[in-house]
C-alpha cells in the first residue's frame, strides 16, 4: 500500500504543474470564444474556477486520497468533462474545439492508456450534453483572429510542458534502471559482485587475456572454519566477518581488480596485469591484515584465510579451466594447515 501510495503521489505531482498551466491557457482560449456570445456572469465564474482554482483542488484531492493514483485518474476524467462542456458552450468552434480536445485526450492517453482514453471520451460527451441541455446546440464554423491568437499559447506551451515532464520521467526511469541493474549484479551483504556477475566478468577477462596475450591472476579466497564461527558466535557476527573481508578487499585491491562473493564464505578476485609474484604479495598482505581482525563482542574468535592462486595461460581452453586451477590451489591450502596461500603454476601446486 505504501509503495502504491508513493507512486500515486508522484503521479499527481507530475500532473500538477502541467494542469495549472493547461487550465490557465484553456481559460484564455475559452474567454476569446465566449466574448462574442455575451455569456452570463455565473458561466464566467465557472470558467474562472475551472481555469484557476480546479488544478489546486484536484491536487489536494489526490494527496488526501487513500489511493492517489486512482484519484488522479478521476481528476483527469473531470478535466475531460470540463473540456467537453466548454467545447459545446463555444458552439464547437473548430480551432478551440480541436485545441482543447486534443490536449485533454493527450493527457488521458499518457495517464492511463486506451482505457482512460475511452473513459475520457465518455466524460467529454457527457460534458457536451450538459452544455447543450443548458444552452442549446450551436455551430460556429469560423474562428476569429482573436480566437486564433488565444489558442496559439495552448498549442505551443502546453506540449512543451508535457514534453518536459516526459523527459524528466524518462531520465528518472533510466536512473532507476541503472540502479536495479547494479543491484542485480551486487551481493547484498558485502556489496561485491555476486556469483553470476563475477562469473561473467571472469569469462570476459579470460577472453581479453587470450586475445591480447596479457597476464592476469585468479584468486579464490576461503574464510577458514567459517561454519564454526557461525555456530560458536552466531550468524550476525559471521556476517560482520564477511563484511570485514569485503572492506579489506576494497582497501587492498586496485580499481582495476574485480572482487566478488563466489558463495557462502568463498570470495574470488581477478588481478589483471600482475605477475604471480605480485599477486602473491597482494594476497599475503590481505591474509595478514584479515588475520589481525578482532571483534569487540567475540574476543576469543580468531580468523584466517586460505587462498588459491592461478595464472591465466594461453594453453587454457576456457575460463572454467582457469577457475579449476585456482580451486585446486585453494584445496591444497585448506588441506595443508589453512591460513596460507597456495599457487598453481601449470598444474604444479606450491605453498607459500
Amino acid at each position: 500500500m505504501e509503495n502504491g501510495t508513493g507512486k500515486g503521489l508522484s503521479f499527481a505531482k507530475r500532473i500538477y504543474g502541467p494542469r495549472v498551466l493547461g487550465t490557465a491557457l484553456c481559460l484564455v482560449s475559452v474567454v476569446a470564444g465566449l466574448y462574442p456570445l455575451s455569456p452570463p456572469a455565473w458561466l464566467l465564474g465557472l470558467l474562472a474556477f475551472n481555469g484557476l482554482v480546479w488544478p489546486h483542488i484536484a491536487y489536494r484531492l489526490a494527496r488526501r486520497a487513500a489511493e492517489p493514483f486512482q484519484a488522479e485518474r478521476r481528476n483527469l476524467l473531470c478535466d475531460s468533462l470540463f473540456c467537453g462542456f466548454w467545447v459545446a458552450v463555444l458552439h464547437f468552434n473548430p480551432l478551440p474545439t480541436v485545441t482543447l480536445l486534443s490536449m485533454v485526450t493527450m493527457n488521458n492517453v499518457a495517464g492511463g492508456g486506451w482505457r482512460l482514453f475511452r473513459h475520457g471520451l465518455g466524460a467529454q460527451l457527457l460534458g457536451m450534453l450538459t452544455a447543450v441541455t443548458l444552452f442549446g446546440l450551436g455551430w460556429a464554423p469560423q474562428s476569429t483572429p482573436a480566437q486564433v491568437w488565444a489558442c496559439l499559447p495552448m498549442l505551443i506551451l502546453y506540449p512543451l510542458a508535457v514534453g518536459w515532464v516526459c523527459y524528466r520521467l524518462a531520465i528518472q526511469l533510466s536512473e532507476h534502471k541503472r540502479t536495479l541493474s547494479a543491484l542485480s549484479r551486487t551481493d547484498s551483504l558485502t556489496g561485491l559482485l555476486n556469483h553470476g556477475a563475477w562469473k561473467d566478468a571472469l569469462n570476459r577477462k579470460f577472453r581479453k587475456c587470450q586475445h591480447e596475450r596479457s597476464q592476469a591472476v585468479l584468486a579464490l579466497i576461503d574464510i577458514d572454519r567459517f561454519k564454526e564461527i557461525n555456530d560458536t558466535f552466531g550468524h550476525m557476527i559471521g556476517d560482520e566477518v564477511l563484511r570485514y573481508l569485503s572492506v579489506q578487499l576494497r582497501r587492498n585491491l586496485r580499481d582495476t581488480d574485480l572482487a566478488g562473493r563466489y558463495g557462502g564464505d568463498e570470495f574470488c578476485v581477478i588481478l589483471p596485469g600482475l605477475s604471480m609474484a605480485q599477486a602473491c604479495d597482494v594476497m599475503e598482505r590481505l591474509r595478514r591484515v584479515f588475520g589481525d581482525y578482532h571483534h569487540p563482542h567475540a574476543h576469543a574468535m580468531r580468523v584466517s584465510l586460505s587462498i588459491g592462486l592461478a595464472a591465466c595461460r594461453l594453453e587454457m581452453d576456457d575460463a572454467g579451466t582457469w577457475l579449476g586451477e585456482a580451486d585446486k590451489a585453494l584445496y591444497v591450502a585448506k588441506n595443508t594447515g589453512r591460513n596460507r596461500v597456495s599457487i598453481c603454476v601449470a598444474d604444479n601446486l606450491l605453498l607459500n
